[in-house]
């Protein structure tokens, strides 16, 4: 962090679900040729229909919670060998890392060896081929659940490229994985306070940044600028780009920034959709981020500022802004 001002600042680390030691091979999608030479020794990762995947835990065992991975216990996750002589038709090619291919398909089972994780729970715990992993295989097999009919004539789609498009059997259009981009902006008073929200689903006592979707036509810094007004009623300033992870519920692009506002400017919070907005010292963050992160609810009492897991780019974003002098 030497040589940056308040006011600008950098990530300490790559949001946890922006890390991948997975090689996205685009050639190989359309070359079933290879694919079917290595199928034999590839790798399986099996999702269920709730997102989740066998994983194996440390010896603490898995976090009490979907959001308590912030204790930073390792996680593996656990992959299957393929089984016959060519990849199934609705098996998704996810890449290679050492020299093996890895490929995702839905799961039934419910019940394999280990324990069975999704993103929130695992996401931080897992290593850099884990998480890669995991995440691309999240986000196509979303994708394909909400893709079997063709958004132009409304026919059966068929799976194609090892599972990285779509064709539709009426007229052949071809449909491929898509991304919902949402900005997410830290807005501080280029000194010493953050502006932090709750959403009224939210317990109370939980709080983050603010964040929104992307519209149709719009720019990112265009999208920052109006979600901040419309969520909190603030005039922003200096945007500035920190980072961007995927966050396949069910397939955002979650892209993130750090903007100032006035923290004398009068907060209106948007009806229905943001229950109290406040600025909080960065002394007050360093002590929440010290206790942990809100999956530690039963807690509340005792912890009136609870912030986001570490899985969440949210969390990456105010660790950083914590950490500066």
């Amino acid at each position: 962090m030497t040589g940056l001002t308040r006011a600008d600042f950098t990530l300490l680390d790559p949001p946890v679900l922006s890390r991948s030691a997975v090689l996205r091979d685009e050639p190989l999608r359309t070359d079933a040729q290879r694919q079917v030479a290595g199928w034999p020794a590839a790798r399986l990762v099996l999702i269920d229909e709730k997102g989740r995947a066998p994983v194996d835990w440390g010896t603490a065992g898995p976090p009490d919670g979907p959001w308590d991975a912030a204790t930073r216990e390792w996680a593996r996750l656990r992959t299957r060998p393929t089984a016959g002589e060519l990849p199934p038709p609705d098996a998704v090619l996810l890449g290679e890392a050492d020299g093996v291919a890895y490929w995702a398909m839905r799961s039934s089972d419910g019940a394999d060896e280990g324990d069975w994780a999704d993103l929130r729970t695992a996401g931080a715990a897992l290593d850099d081929l884990g998480a890669g992993l995991l995440v691309g295989a999240v986000a196509v097999l979303n994708w394909h659940d909400a893709a079997r009919f063709c958004g132009r004539d409304g026919s059966p789609t068929r799976p194609g490229n090892a599972g990285w498009h779509r064709v539709c059997e009426a007229e052949g259009h071809e449909d491929y994985p898509r991304t919902d981009p949402a900005i997410i902006c830290l807005v501080h008073d280029g000194a010493d306070r953050v502006l932090l929200a709750r959403q009224p689903t939210w317990p109370e006592g939980r709080y983050s940044v603010l964040a929104g979707f992307v519209e149709a036509g719009e720019s990112l810094e265009a999208c920052v600028l109006r979600e901040i007004h419309e969520e909190v009623g603030a005039a922003i300033r200096d945007i500035r780009y920190l980072g961007s992870q995927a966050w396949p519920f069910p397939r955002s692009l979650m892209v993130g920034f750090h903007a100032q506002a006035d923290p004398d400017a009068p907060l209106v919070p948007a009806d229905g959709e943001i229950a109290e907005a406040m600025w909080v010292t960065r002394a007050e963050v360093r002590r929440a981020l010290s206790a942990g992160d809100w999956g530690a609810e039963a807690q509340r009492g005792e912890r009136p500022l609870l912030l986001p897991g570490s899985v969440s780019i949210a969390r990456s974003m105010l660790e950083s802004w914590a950490a500066l002098d």
